[in-house]
């Protein structure tokens, strides 16, 4: 009899909310997290009194979030302290200028008109289209699996109404935005987001232009840091019976006659199970876990092709005073030509941009207790290459954080280099060796159309019985809710084709 009905390497959101949903069903569950805490990139930590978020800054999609914690019997408003976030961003652009991007689509609208009259309108048939497909997606796309083109087949005849958004994934990202809005600086205002999908406009798949849209329907900060999500999936767990063990890497997967019976800790423990899931990155998992003598040679193939998704350097600051920002997310956006201009002259060619752009998180705006009294937490999430040409990301530090500091005190945020009481710099090496992410890739693996769905590895491993895998590697790819999803299509493939 094995020690327990199921083993979670990992203690991402994606297996979190695995580990807790099989733990409710009874499931005699235990997750390994190689780290001192649950979260992976949607963690917190403390660093002179402040309390700074790791990695993800936004909470969106709320249904998905929200579907997940109505199935572990409670709702994610009970166990989380959520904070609307209104408006969802000030925009700055490139010219210095900026925008309010309120959550109301109608106030959005008169923000629009003040620009262009015309994109007015524009928003207003974007959003009603982006709703109707938004609807449609929630059921028939992202708690679907998608291991194989039967699974393809069968979501589109469970939600034929998919058929009708056909457009969205045969264009790109830069292709639909230009369908609704004609002024440059409209463009400017919502192309940033496909950078949230680790990809320029003109890369990013066109069904993710629902992304300015979906921001709409819903827009949070977690009280507490955003590691309060991942916290309050292991305490529901716990209480069911999951158990959580920390600082504890797995050595290897235990493969027994082609199925999944366990895993060794760096300790040399084994520790046997029904079934394995990993929320790890599937590269390591399959080639570092498991052992290429596993794997078929299309797998390994495949396996191999798969590159590393887009990276960030994480600006942690604590301030002694209010910066001159107003609201919780600024946004510092480029025009679109120029996103992906950076994608290629300076992220392709692994340079430190000279202009810095991304999102600012002004954290203790919405919870004062991220900061000592009368101070301020702001992390900074700007673009970046995984890898420099010609230096580390270690050997370049105190100047990256020296440079950023100076120029978002000339242009986004002035006189912030006068309020820094406390600076840290997270790097994709950072990443890489404290979350064991390589390349400090955020997800995981790289999400346009040809690395999407049944492209990416599957949720039920197509090579190992009784080994599943949650988070960014598998569909429907990184970002918190779809991770989360991730974890409830594990847990259902796992009932249906699992006997424990």
């Amino acid at each position: 009899m094995a020690d327990y009905d199921v083993i979670v390497i990992g203690a991402g959101l994606g297996g979190l909310s695995l580990g807790a949903l099989m733990a409710k069903r009874g499931k005699k569950t235990l997750i390994v997290e190689q780290s001192p805490r649950v979260g992976g990139y949607c963690s917190t930590f403390e660093r002179d009194g402040f309390r700074f978020d790791l990695g993800a800054s936004i909470i969106e999609i709320i249904d998905v979030i929200e579907g997940c914690f109505t199935e572990l019997g409670t709702s994610v408003f009970n166990e989380v302290e959520m904070v609307p976030l209104e408006p969802i961003y000030t925009i700055k652009f490139k010219d210095g200028s900026e925008m309010r991007y309120p959550t109301s689509k109608e106030e959005t609208a008169d923000e629009f008109r003040k620009i262009s009259p015309e994109d007015a309108e524009g928003w207003l048939k974007y959003a009603d289209y982006m709703q109707g497909f938004l609807d449609t997606a929630l059921t028939g796309f992202f708690l679907e699996p998608a291991n194989t083109l039967i699974d393809m087949l069968k979501m589109f005849m469970k939600t034929p109404k998919l058929l009708s958004f056909m457009p969205l994934f045969n264009m790109n990202y830069k292709d639909v935005i230009r369908k609704y809005f004609k002024h440059p600086k409209i463009q400017e205002a919502l192309a940033f987001q496909s950078n949230f999908m680790g990809l320029p406009p003109e890369l990013c798949p066109g069904h993710m232009t629902m992304l300015p849209w979906a921001e709409h329907t819903g827009f949070y900060y977690s009280k507490g840091g955003m590691i309060a999500i991942p916290e309050a999936l292991r305490k529901i767990g716990e209480r069911h019976g999951m158990e959580v063990m920390l600082d504890t890497e797995v050595k290897n997967v235990l493969i027994r006659n082609g199925r999944a019976s366990g895993v060794t800790l760096s300790s040399g423990e084994q520790i046997s199970a029904d079934v394995v899931v990993s929320n790890i990155n599937a590269k390591s998992l399959y080639f570092d876990l498991v052992g290429e003598e596993h794997l078929g040679s299309m797998a390994r193939k495949g396996l191999k092709s798969l590159q590393p998704s887009t990276a960030a350097l994480m600006l942690y600051l604590g301030l002694d005073s209010k910066p001159e920002l107003s609201s919780h997310h600024t946004l510092c956006t480029l025009p679109m030509d120029a996103l992906n201009d950076y994608y290629w002259n300076v992220y392709k060619q692994g340079k430190i941009p000279d202009e810095q752009f991304g999102l600012i998180s002004w954290t203790s705006l919405s919870d004062p207790d991220n900061a000592p009294k009368g101070h301020h937490t702001v992390v900074m999430t700007l673009a970046c290459p995984n890898e420099l040409a010609t230096d580390s990301w270690d050997a370049v530090r105190e100047r990256v954080i020296d440079e950023t500091i100076a120029f978002m005190s000339r242009t986004y945020v002035p006189g912030l280099k006068d309020q820094v009481k406390t600076a840290v710099l997270g790097t994709p090496d950072d990443y890489e060796r404290n979350l064991l992410a390589p390349s400090g890739a955020i997800y995981q693996f790289h999400q346009d159309a040809a690395t999407s769905t049944v492209f990416r590895p599957a949720s039920r491993s197509k090579n190992i019985k009784g080994l599943y895998l949650t988070g960014a590697s598998t569909h429907p790819g990184g970002g918190i809710p779809s991770v989360m999803a991730s974890g409830m299509i594990a847990a259902e493939l796992i009932e249906k084709h699992e006997k424990i």
